[in-house]
């Protein structure tokens, strides 16, 4: 395949125009003559000085920070030279509090400087960490090949991370594999595709696709202040149905999950998938969203990805817990999205760390520093669904609802059968209704009369609720925010004087 230059990429994706060099010369390492030899053929084949570009550019008249590999000078390799290019412009990004955009495509590290220069990928990484610990967005476009150390270190390290289709990445260059092991590596093992398909990287992306997902991407995570908005809302009065009503309603197949959520209400959607560490649960969906202006990481339970045979296992909570762990980074709000019917009941789930997963989450999300919205969507059913519950508020569904089990389940507890389900639903006070009285939710979504036949408008209804519940919060002092939500759970349920 036809290999993408940096100047290629940063043509693509700034607007035009407007890319402004940062580049000084290279440091000197002193090479040797057969070294000199190399890095002069490599200039004049490729036009570049070193192997890397570095600058600013605009996006959509955002200034961004831009650092991106060049294979045709050595193969992309990262020497000193190379990495102080890396390291000086990731720190000025930093310092100029700009987004970064990286895009590597590097056989690993220059081999003609050994061992100073493999060590040079630590000092990356590092500048890498502050740059998102400066709250800043760091995204990454991994072009063919992107291999080695490079993918090791700073090719992995992103907010948002995607690759070029059909792009080799991998930890191993085959043909170093093939040298080392006298067979070839594996078929289809190394390819953009099966690394998203594995929960590696968030997703495979033409170039020229690549300036539309940068311009959503940013909106979210390095979005502008949003005017208040008149988000009122209307009275809700909730009929009082039983509470099997609810689970039965809940549990329809026609019922919109988070998917129609997102599609309806919801604006420059980014996609992400899996935990960024070769896991993905399609029971949870990830993602970047705008609700009527206001930026939020998005996480929530998948009623279509979840059967009873592929339930809700521990690989899918720690796909949260990365969701948690971006809002938390660039202090942007959270919305947590609840529909489960259980969390995985198997050996696996055991041995995956369920119970530890469900605790992580629960610890996490109720400390964390930023702005936090539940919506209990549908069926909230036992510990996986505590786990996407605590938050700074929570919104139900009219026919959403929250129990230990289900009411099957602790009817089988409580009267050794299943016939008592009902009975046990209405008692355990498992409906919005009551959720509201008891301080669990602050305010109920209408359904009029079922989310199941009216989608686009409860949806839409949703969403409005969602981002009223966003503008609230981000008018509230952290402090005070964290204060009360910590006080929230740590008297809920006690009587009140």
């Amino acid at each position: 395949m036809t290999r993408i230059t940096a100047v290629q990429m940063c043509r693509q994706v700034l607007d035009p125009g407007s890319f402004r060099s940062w580049d000084s010369p290279p440091v000197n390492v002193r090479p040797g003559p057969r070294y000199a030899d190399d890095l002069a053929r490599a200039a004049e084949r490729s036009g570049a000085d070193e192997s890397v570009l570095t600058g600013e550019g605009l996006v959509r008249g955002r200034r961004v920070a831009v650092i991106a590999c060049e294979f045709g000078f050595l193969g992309g390799s990262v020497g000193v030279a190379a990495a102080e290019r890396i390291v000086a412009a990731i720190e000025r990004a930093t310092a100029e509090r700009l987004p970064l955009l990286a895009s590597p495509t590097s056989g690993g590290t220059r081999m003609q400087e050994g061992t100073v220069a493999f060590l040079q990928m630590v000092k990356i990484a590092a500048a890498v960490e502050i740059h998102k610990a400066s709250h800043l967005p760091y995204l990454v476009y991994l072009r063919n090949p992107t291999t080695g150390g490079v993918f090791a270190s700073w090719g992995s390290l992103g907010h948002v991370t995607v690759a070029e289709p059909g792009a080799l990445v991998g930890f191993l260059g085959p043909r170093v594999y093939q040298a080392l092991y006298d067979e070839p590596f594996p078929d289809g093992v190394q390819t953009a595709e099966n690394l998203y398909h594995n929960g590696v990287i968030d997703g495979v992306v033409k170039l020229q696709h690549l300036r539309a997902l940068a311009i959503r991407a940013l909106r979210v995570l390095a979005p502008e202040p949003v005017a208040q908005r008149g988000f009122e809302p209307a009275p809700v009065q909730v009929p009082d149905l039983p509470a099997w009503e609810s689970v039965r309603r809940s549990r329809r197949p026609q019922r919109p999950g988070i998917r129609q959520l997102l599609r309806h209400s919801a604006t420059d959607l980014v996609p992400l998938s899996g935990t960024g560490q070769g896991e993905a649960d399609r029971s949870l969906v990830l993602a970047l969203a705008r609700f009527s202006g206001h930026a939020a990481v998005v996480l929530g339970q998948d009623r279509a990805g979840q059967t009873r045979t592929s339930p809700l296992g521990p690989g899918a909570l720690r796909e949260a817990r990365r969701g948690m762990k971006l809002a938390e980074q660039l202090r942007i709000p959270l919305v947590l999205v609840i529909d489960t019917l259980g969390a995985a009941l198997s050996k696996e789930a055991e041995e995956g760390g369920l119970a530890h997963e469900i605790a992580r989450c629960l610890a996490e999300l109720v400390t964390l520093r930023t702005p936090t919205v539940s919506v209990l969507l549908g069926q909230g059913t036992g510990g996986g669904a505590l786990a996407l519950m605590p938050a700074d508020r929570v919104l139900a569904a009219e026919h959403g609802w929250l129990a230990p089990l289900p009411p099957e389940g602790a009817s089988a507890i409580v009267y050794r059968d299943t016939d008592h389900a009902a009975q046990l639903a209405e008692e355990q006070g498992i409906r919005s209704a009551d959720l509201l009285r008891a301080g669990i939710v602050d305010a109920i979504v209408p359904e009029l009369p079922d989310a199941s036949d009216e989608p686009v408008a409860f949806a839409t209804r949703a969403g409005r609720a969602i981002a009223r519940e966003l503008q609230h919060l981000s008018l509230v002092p952290e402090p005070t925010r964290l204060a009360a939500r910590m006080s929230r759970y740590r008297n809920l349920g006690l009587p009140t004087s």
